[in-house]
């Protein structure tokens, strides 16, 4: 029985799981790189931990953190900041060589569905069978080394697409924004409250050795979208380019949907509570 969870990385999703777990009676351990934040997970109710990893596991009272029964990698790859994937990979080869040495029987990994390029048509799981790994797709590669047979863990792997919901969404980045090209291409989103509901049941299934989409249900196009989204926030609509060629892919959800008997809290990106607003814009720009 799972008394225990260690969340590897509580930022906006993972402190929110983190919340919802100790709602359901779990004990949460979780881990965070800032010393400010510490007090944040205390209060939430999570055994707050300082690790970085840098790219090698760094932090004090690293066995009490490990001793868990299960864990979840919930840690952005860092590309932007870093130039390529080489770090991310980095990351994941230390952190796999440590879990190696502990009894941890499960993990389940955050990744992302940027693992599929845009094939121009509805992706799969497997859709990621020969495409190329290492430094170019970085997340892929990671999920490689946690699903590694000679692992002394198992490993499910969670590719969620867009993050949105409460004070975030990407219109942030777009509104205002002029000549935007793919705007009928098809997005895909999924709200923040579905990642915790999924991860949840993921948990309580005891499903393992599994590679899942995570998405809503819904495809609008970017134009539309985004669009709807900026008027919806009181910001300033992007604008898009008319170009009959776009690039897309639309992620399926089906694996998910069957296997866990999962139904979608807000199987459209339109739903859900989104408070963003143009202070908050202003903001976090």
């Amino acid at each position: 029985m799972v008394k225990t969870i260690s969340i590897l990385g509580c930022g906006w999703l993972g402190l929110s799981l983190g919340k919802h777990l100790v709602s359901l009676g779990y004990h949460v351990k979780g881990s965070t790189t800032t010393q400010n934040k510490l007090r944040l997970l205390e209060d939430a109710g999570i055994e707050p931990y300082l690790i970085t990893l840098d790219p090698e596991v760094t932090c004090d009272f690293c066995d009490d953190f490990f001793e868990t029964d299960i864990l979840i990698v919930d840690i952005p790859p860092g590309i932007r900041r870093h130039k390529d994937g080489s770090f991310h990979i980095q990351q994941i080869e230390s952190l796999q060589s440590r879990l190696n040495k502990t009894l941890i029987p499960f993990v389940i990994f955050i990744s992302s569905t940027s693992v599929y390029p845009d094939f121009n048509k509805s992706v799969t799981e497997q859709d990621t069978q020969g495409l190329q790994r290492g430094t170019e797709n970085p997340l892929l590669t990671a999920e490689d080394l946690l699903l590694n047979t000679k692992n002394n863990f198992e490993t499910t792997v969670i590719r969620f697409a867009g993050l949105y919901g409460y004070d975030r969404h990407p219109v942030r980045y777009l509104a205002g924004r002029k000549n935007l090209s793919n705007g009928d291409a098809p997005v895909n989103m999924i709200h923040r409250d579905d990642c915790v509901n999924i991860i949840t049941e993921i948990i309580q299934q005891n499903v393992r050795n599994e590679i899942f989409n995570a998405c809503a249900d819904k495809h609008p196009t970017r134009r539309d979208y985004y669009t709807r989204m900026a008027l919806r926030l009181e910001l300033e609509p992007p604008a898009f380019t008319e170009n009959t060629s776009i690039n897309y892919k639309i992620v399926s959800n089906e694996k998910l949907k069957k296997r866990l008997n999962y139904l979608f809290k807000y199987p459209s990106p339109y739903d859900g509570e989104v408070t963003l607003h143009v202070t908050a814009n202003k903001r976090n720009s």
